[in-house]
C-alpha cells in the first residue's frame, strides 16, 4: 500500500505534548527492519539510507508530524501515583493509517532526553532493543495484541547501567502500534481537574480508535471499550504464558495493546507467583496477578472519567471486566490449542482443566500447547490430564497439523535463550542466531494463524 500520513494528534493541541528533537547519535547502524510491518503502513519501499534518515536521525516522514512530540501523562507506578512522568526517552514520531484503515503511531525508545527525562539519559541499551524485538515477535506469533518493533538502529554510544554489565552498547528503537494514549494520559487531566481536556481526549479516542462520535454518553462508551480490550489482553497474556513485568497505568494504552517491554519473561510452566522484574518484591505484577493488575489500572481510568460522567454507568462498565476476561482467556487458550469454540460453559471448563493440570504437573507450557494442537493429547500425558483429554475430545480442530512446524520442536522464548542470543551479539557481534530465531518465531505464527 501507499504511505498515508496523518497528523491526528495535533487536533488535541499543545496542552497534550511538547515538541522535542531527537538526540544526535555518533553512528546509525541498521540492525533490524521489520519489512512485514512496514508493508502494512506503506514504508516497505524505503531504501536502507532512507530508513536510517527517518528512524535513526528522525527526519520527518512526508506529510506526517513535522516534529517529534513528547506526550504528557501521569500514572500509578506500583500503585504509587507519580505526577512527574511523561515521555522521558521516547516520543511520538509519526502517524499514518495502515492497510486496514486504522490510525497508527510510530513511537520511539532511546531517542534522547525530553522535558520528562528527569535524571535519565534518554537512551536505550542495544540489549534492551534486542529484547523488545524478541518480545514483540513472540507475542505477535502467539496471537497477543501487541506493539511491533519496526526498527532497531545501533547508535555508537557507551551506556552505563546499574543493573547490567557496563559500559554497554546503545540503540534507538521505533515501535508501531495502534495509539500511544495511555490510561495515565487521562489521569494527568483529572489530576489538574481539566474537564475540557478530558472531554476532548475522550472524543479523540472514540473517533480515531473506535470509530464512534462524541456524545453525552461518550465517557461510559469509552470505558466499556477499554474494559473489553484490556480484558482481552489479560486473557491473551495468560494463554501465552507471558509476564509483562511492569503493568503500571502509564503502561496500559486505551486500545488494549501491550507495549513497552522492560523486564518481561515467558513462564516455563504454570507458575502464578512468577515475577519478571527483580524489583517487584511483593509480586504485584506476578504472572497470576496480571488480570487483577490490569483491572486495577482500568479502575483508574474510571476514576479519572468520573470528573465528566456519572458514577453508575462507569461502575456498570467496570463490572464487565471479569466476564469479558474469562471469555477472552478461554478464547485465547482454545486458539492456542487449535480447536473451535463451543459454548461459554464448555470453553471455560476446558480452560480451567488445562490450568489445573498444568499447575499440578509443572508441564512446560509451550510443549503442552504444541503437543495438544488440533485437540488430541498424546498418551504420554498422564492421569492428571484425563479431564483435559475428555473435554478436548468434544472439540473440532480449527486447523490441521500439516504445517512443517508441527514436525519439529515447540518454539519457546525462555530467559536462558534470550541471554544466549544476546551473548552472541555482545561477544562476537553475531546476529545470525537472532535472525534465525525471528524466522522460527514467524514460522510458528504461520502454523498457529
Amino acid at each position: 500500500m501507499a504511505f498515508a500520513p496523518q497528523q491526528a494528534i495535533l487536533e488535541l493541541g499543545d496542552g497534550f505534548y511538547d515538541p522535542v528533537s531527537s538526540a544526535r547519535f555518533p553512528q546509525t547502524i541498521l540492525r533490524f527492519r521489520n519489512d512485514r510491518a512496514a508493508g502494512e503502513v506503506g514504508l516497505k519501499g524505503l531504501t536502507d539510507a532512507e530508513w536510517l534518515a527517518h528512524f535513526g536521525r528522525f527526519e520527518p516522514l512526508p506529510g506526517s508530524l513535522p516534529q517529534p512530540l513528547a506526550l504528557r501523562y501521569h500514572g500509578h507506578q506500583f500503585r504509587v501515583y507519580n505526577p512527574e512522568i511523561g515521555d522521558g526517552r521516547g516520543f511520538l514520531f509519526a502517524q499514518m493509517t495502515d492497510d486496514a484503515g486504522r490510525l497508527m503511531d510510530l513511537g520511539t525508545k532511546g531517542s534522547g532526553q525530553t522535558p520528562y527525562s528527569r535524571f535519565g539519559d534518554g537512551r536505550l541499551t542495544l540489549k534492551g532493543g534486542v529484547r523488545e524485538i524478541l518480545a514483540t515477535e513472540m507475542l505477535e506469533a502467539l496471537g497477543v495484541a501487541t506493539s511491533r518493533t519496526l526498527s532497531l538502529i545501533e547508535t555508537g554510544e557507551s551506556l552505563h547501567r546499574g543493573d547490567e554489565p557496563s559500559p554497554t552498547r546503545s540503540s534507538v528503537l521505533v515501535r508501531l502500534n495502534h495509539g500511544h494514549i495511555r490510561i495515565g494520559t487521562f489521569q494527568r487531566l483529572a489530576y489538574f481537574q481539566d474537564e475540557e481536556g478530558l472531554q476532548k481526549l475522550t472524543a479523540y479516542v472514540l473517533r480515531h480508535y473506535y470509530g464512534e462520535p462524541d456524545g453525552p454518553d461518550a465517557p461510559e462508551r469509552l470505558l466499556a471499550h477499554v474494559v473489553a480490550r484490556t480484558a482481552r489482553l489479560a486473557g491473551q497474556f495468560m494463554a501465552a504464558g507471558f509476564v509483562h513485568g511492569v503493568l503500571n497505568s502509564d503502561n496500559i494504552n486505551v486500545t488494549g495493546e501491550s507495549f513497552d517491554y522492560g523486564p518481561w519473561r515467558f513462564v516455563p510452566s504454570w507458575a502464578p507467583n512468577f515475577t519478571a522484574a527483580y524489583f517487584d518484591q511483593s509480586g504485584l505484577y506476578a504472572f497470576g496477578r496480571q488480570p487483577e493488575a490490569i483491572y486495577w489500572d482500568v479502575m483508574q481510568l474510571a476514576i479519572s472519567l468520573r470528573l465528566i460522567a456519572e458514577e453508575a454507568p462507569l461502575i456498570a462498565a467496570l463490572e464487565g471486566f471479569a466476564p469479558a476476561y474469562h471469555h477472552e482467556e478461554a478464547a485465547a487458550v482454545l486458539w492456542r490449542l487449535g480447536v473451535e469454540p463451543r459454548d461459554a460453559a464448555s470453553d471455560r471448563a476446558l480452560t480451567e482443566a488445562v490450568e489445573v493440570a498444568l499447575n499440578q504437573t509443572g508441564t512446560l507450557l509451550d510443549r503442552f500447547y504444541f503437543d495438544a494442537f488440533g485437540g488430541t493429547l498424546p498418551d504420554r500425558y498422564g492421569t492428571e490430564f484425563d479431564e483435559v483429554r475428555s473435554r478436548l475430545a468434544e472439540y473440532r480442530p480449527r486447523k490441521s497439523r500439516d504445517h512443517g512446524y508441527w514436525q519439529g520442536e515447540p518454539c519457546s522464548m525462555l530467559i536462558e535463550e534470550v541471554e544466549s542470543l544476546w551473548s552472541a551479539i555482545a561477544e562476537r557481534d553475531d546476529w545470525a542466531p537472532l535472525t534465525a530465531k525471528i524466522a522460527t518465531i514467524r514460522t510458528m505464527g504461520e502454523a498457529l494463524a
